[in-house]
């Protein structure tokens, strides 16, 4: 991300909630975005994932100016190369478990493997005996460990992750928390992950602090440069 910008409001009932944030994310890293609420995290993220448009600055993927796509590019391109666990994991609860992991890549109509991929993932995050269970039949650390293998089907090239552990308890929290680091190292994937509880996660590559709109990393500004 390059020069980001992103402004609601205008005229009095302006705000700033991003202001001139460059951010450079390496292949394989496992970056932590933290701050208070309304410090512009969720919205920092929302602007990677291609949820929302910023007003002004460039973010690049793999090379690819997304700022500039259409919307039916944008689609494609998310569906693609973005993989996303939210702090609800959002199953749906008409399908099993397996069938809810395998959507992303029905979506993206690449079919071919999906089965046997979605299969792997349920058996490295431990949920190969719930597969074929409803959605809703798995308890609340399941079925994130079923968002987390949905997360990572399409093979994307980066996770983003808003609060992955923020419905969950203690203990269920810490597990998944170990579950997210150890498959970035295991996968080599790309992980960026939003939360208000740095101390949660231990070691990781790189923290980012958002105050105020702006970035700081290990406590100090930074100018940073982006694409992933």
């Amino acid at each position: 991300m390059y020069n980001l910008n992103k402004v609601y409001g205008e005229g009095d009932t302006k705000v700033h909630a991003l202001q001139d944030l460059s951010i450079t994310v390496n292949k394989g890293e496992f970056l932590l975005i933290v701050g208070s609420s309304g410090s512009g995290k969720s919205t920092l993220l929302n602007m990677i994932g291609l949820l929302d448009q910023p007003t002004s600055g460039k973010i690049l993927i793999d090379g690819i100016e997304t700022t500039t796509l259409s919307d039916g590019k944008i689609s494609e391109f998310r569906n693609h190369k973005l993989g996303f666990i939210f702090q609800f994991s959002n199953l749906l609860t008409d399908l099993t478990v397996l069938e809810n992991v395998m959507l992303p890549r029905q979506i993206q109509g690449t079919n071919g493997s999906a089965s046997e991929d979605a299969k792997e993932l349920l058996k490295i995050v431990g949920l190969e005996d719930q597969m074929h269970k409803r959605a809703n039949k798995i308890s609340g650390g399941q079925a994130q460990r079923a968002a987390i293998a949905r997360g990572l089907v399409n093979h994307p090239t980066i996770v983003l992750a808003d609060e992955p552990t923020g419905n969950l308890d203690s203990v269920s929290a810490q597990n998944i928390v170990q579950l997210i680091k150890s498959m970035a190292k295991k996968l080599g994937q790309t992980f960026i992950v939003v939360t208000h509880d740095r101390h949660q996660f231990g070691d990781v590559d790189r923290v980012i602090t958002i105050k105020d709109g702006r970035a700081f990393e290990d406590e100090k500004p930074s100018k940073l440069e982006v694409p992933a």
